[in-house]
């Protein structure tokens, strides 16, 4: 039997999962989220072990047993970037070859036709990742509103803010977010808020999303707004990493991942007018895998065994056995 290893590390989890070349899921293993640029690499070292120990011992297996292995992990975003990582996975004791990719791939190599197309990831923030045919690359930061990528849950938690104080300075009428932001935060009025924010005494959390996903749902017009601006923020990760993928005028797979899609219509009907207006041919999918799947696909890639004729039992036995 030949097995292989996956681990999707992101902000706010990580997951380990180890399958056999039938698409068998043997072992499955959870821990904290490992982004570096929250955690420090020992952090990352921390929850890659955990997660690691937890589907191996679980699969019954030693590492060295372990013949490929994909590894997407939030944080990992430049070349610069790469050797510190990889200090951090050779305390799992592994042997065999294995890849290293950024998270917003996993979602890609597991909903996309044979990993090609556009992956948009939206949960605690936002990514984006592509590839061509032609086995081009495109992606975007990743790393949000610093460089005006937006749509995530801290994205729309700002936004919200802003909202809130444009209401404040009486340049919108009263929104429904102010007493969200409130509520959050534990800021007494909205002086109280912004003075908290503007001293860092105050934070805002992706969680706040939901509320402001709920408040769009009951009608609040400053809500609607922001999820609006949020889902067409989207789809214009989504067009513009076709773009450089050179699939733009293709029947493109575009893979909507990460919680905020939970939301629903009221956050993917703006994403996907926007998309259909620049890729008129693309195929908007929303990812029906646990994304540790394309991080399993990756790793048999590395042993050169074709994951992709056995995803569908992949993703079956995955959704099983992720909890």
């Amino acid at each position: 039997m030949k097995y292989f290893l996956g681990i999707d590390v992101g902000s706010s989890k990580t997951h380990a999962l180890i399958a056999d070349e039938t698409g068998n899921c043997l072992g499955f293993g959870k821990a904290w989220g490992g982004n570096h640029q929250n955690v420090g690499y020992d952090g990352l070292q921390n929850v890659l072990k955990e997660s690691f120990e937890q589907a191996r011992e679980m699969a019954g297996i030693s590492a060295n047993e372990i013949i490929g292995a994909g590894f997407g992990i939030a944080g990992y975003d430049f070349p610069s970037d790469r050797e510190s990582h990889l200090q951090a996975i050779a305390a799992l004791g592994l042997t065999c070859p294995f890849e290293l990719v950024n998270d917003g791939v996993n979602g890609l190599l597991a909903g996309a036709e044979r990993g090609i197309g556009v992956n948009v990831t939206a949960g605690s923030s936002n990514n984006c990742r592509g590839r061509g045919r032609d086995g081009r690359e495109g992606r975007i930061v990743g790393n949000g509103p610093t460089f005006g990528e937006f749509g995530g849950g801290i994205e729309i938690a700002i936004k919200a803010l802003n909202m809130v104080n444009y209401a404040w300075i009486k340049r919108i009428p009263p929104t429904k977010l102010t007493q969200i932001l409130l509520n959050a935060t534990g800021a007494k009025d909205e002086v109280d808020l912004m003075e908290g924010l503007s001293n860092e005494q105050y934070h805002l959390f992706p969680f706040i999303a939901v509320d402001v996903i709920n408040a769009a749902r009951e009608g609040d017009a400053a809500a609607s707004e922001v999820v609006h601006w949020a889902g067409e923020e989207l789809g214009w990760l989504a067009v513009s990493v076709a773009r450089q993928i050179g699939m733009e005028n293709d029947a493109v797979d575009i893979i909507q991942s990460g919680s905020i899609f939970e939301a629903g219509e009221i956050i993917t009907n703006p994403m996907r007018d926007l998309i259909l207006k620049h890729c008129p041919q693309a195929r908007i999918i929303r990812l029906n895998s646990q994304p540790v799947v394309g991080a399993v696909i990756l790793g048999m890639e590395q042993a050169h065994v074709d994951g992709y004729a056995i995803r569908d039992n992949l993703i079956r036995a995955a959704n099983e056995i992720v909890k």
